[in-house]
């Protein structure tokens, strides 16, 4: 899930900087801090969006730095579990398939790609044995959240599902919703 979220953190202006633009010297530091910050309580920081409020700068002796203190409103990515998301599928390996839901990829195991014994074949795809429904690299999927996993920050996990109904390759997805409205008809 996408948030807005307002931020307050004491960002260091190094004395080189403290004569240009404030406002222009603080984004460039906040994006350079936190673009790309991952943790537990803010999730995947996206982006800045805009620097709320910059407090009087603090200077402390033996730095020649100025602190201010200051708030600002970011962008985050935070995968909530039961979270349905959509998206590509980037790689197939004999364990399972890799999806990237936006700016993280989630690893759905080959027991959670379909609701079918899947085998591994050579050609790097997916398969369902009674289905004959594959699961192969550039599919575009939803899927599941089932597992969120911060212990190392510089590598979040993230595990995911495609077994239940109406989640998997959207191109099978709208197969069966047009066999369901066509046996609908039929009743």
């Amino acid at each position: 899930m996408f948030y807005e979220t307002e931020v307050k953190s004491f960002i260091r202006i190094p004395p080189s900087e403290i004569k240009k633009n404030i406002q222009e010297t603080m984004l460039e530091k906040l994006r350079s801090n936190f673009e790309s910050f991952v943790s537990q309580e803010l999730g995947f920081v996206i982006s800045i969006k805009n620097i709320t409020d910059i407090g009087e700068g603090i200077i402390i002796p033996e730095d020649g730095a100025a602190y201010y203190e200051t708030s600002f409103k970011i962008i985050t990515y935070k995968p909530e579990l039961q979270e349905v998301t959509l998206g590509k599928i980037t790689d197939i390996t004999n364990f399972g398939a890799f999806i990237n839901i936006g700016p993280i990829e989630g690893m759905i195991h080959i027991s959670q790609t379909m609701d079918d014994f899947v085998s591994f074949s050579k050609a790097g795809v997916l398969q369902g044995k009674d289905s004959k429904r594959a699961v192969k690299k550039g599919d575009k999927c939803r899927a599941r959240i089932i597992a969120v996993s911060y212990k190392d920050l510089a590598n979040p996990k993230i595990g995911i599902t495609m077994r239940q109904p109406h989640l998997g390759p959207l191109s099978y997805i709208e197969e069966d919703l047009k066999k369901s409205k066509k046996e609908k008809k039929e009743e």
